[in-house]
């Protein structure tokens, strides 16, 4: 995946480390020295990093460290997916601002970049999957901490769901068809594709209500389409909603409303 600093694999990323810092490359595998500890990394928000098409994602990210010496910086943060995927961002190109919480503890943050049109971008569908974070963190005493894994963040396929109720208006006792598509980002050609065999619930609410409720749950057939019928009854909205999946956010489509006469 680009990144907006550096691009290298995260195989030739320890060396790297090293000539940034001045270590050696066996003194920058995962380990440390010294009692520096990274206390808390949050990747945006604790939520999981979506992208879709063609929009550039950004995803904050926060490194809380501590020493008794102080914290010297954040030399780098590392994400990296199934291989080739992969964003850095580094201290020394100036992507990494650290701030001291007290004379012991700071907390370093940068954003990576995640961007499904780059030249360097994700190379299949696979990048849909767990991500680690990793870290490189100094202190004034000269002390380190290195974590290949310092937490886990989850990259997923923007999803899209479409609904439509006909006819409209409609006699009560009469029958409704309602219509919809589960789609999501195919990062191979960057376009949105069905999202086939998945549980999708029907859910209505009343014209005057807040409330959706499930009327039942029907599965996407094999081009991420959706079709079932319903008896209309009263007024109110029609909408599909998907749970999501480990790889696909949750996503419901705006409520369709049915006049009912």
């Amino acid at each position: 995946m680009r990144t907006i600093a550096r691009l290298a694999l995260l195989g030739t990323s320890v060396a790297l480390v090293a000539t940034a810092t001045g270590a050696t490359a066996a003194q920058a595998a995962d380990g440390g020295s010294g009692n520096i500890t990274i206390d808390k990394v949050v990747v945006n928000g604790g939520k999981p990093v979506v992208v879709g098409t063609a929009n550039v994602v950004s995803a904050k990210v926060s490194v809380t460290a501590s020493d008794d010496s102080g914290i010297a910086q954040t030399t780098y943060i590392s994400a990296s997916g199934p291989k080739p995927n992969f964003a850095q961002i580094w201290y020394d190109d100036g992507k990494i601002k650290c701030v001291k919480a007290s004379a012991t503890t700071s907390t370093c943050t940068g954003t990576l970049t995640f961007d499904p049109q780059a030249a360097t971008g994700f190379v299949d569908n696979g990048a849909a999957a767990t991500w680690n974070l990793a870290t490189l963190v100094s202190a004034n005493d000269s002390n380190y901490i290195h974590r290949d894994a310092a937490t886990t963040f989850k990259v997923q396929r923007y999803s899209k769901l479409t609904v439509n109720a006909s006819p409209e208006p409609v006699k009560k006792g009469k029958t409704i068809t309602v219509t919809g598509k589960l789609s999501r980002a195919n990062w191979e050609d960057n376009k949105y594709h069905g999202y086939t065999n998945q549980s999708v619930k029907l859910q209505f609410r009343k014209k005057n209500s807040n409330t959706y409720t499930t009327v039942k749950t029907i599965k996407s057939n094999s081009t991420g389409s959706l079709r079932t019928t319903v008896t209309a009854s009263t007024d109110g909205y029609f909408r599909y909603s998907f749970a999501g999946t480990t790889t696909t956010p949750a996503v419901s489509a705006t409520g369709d409303f049915v006049d009912v006469r």
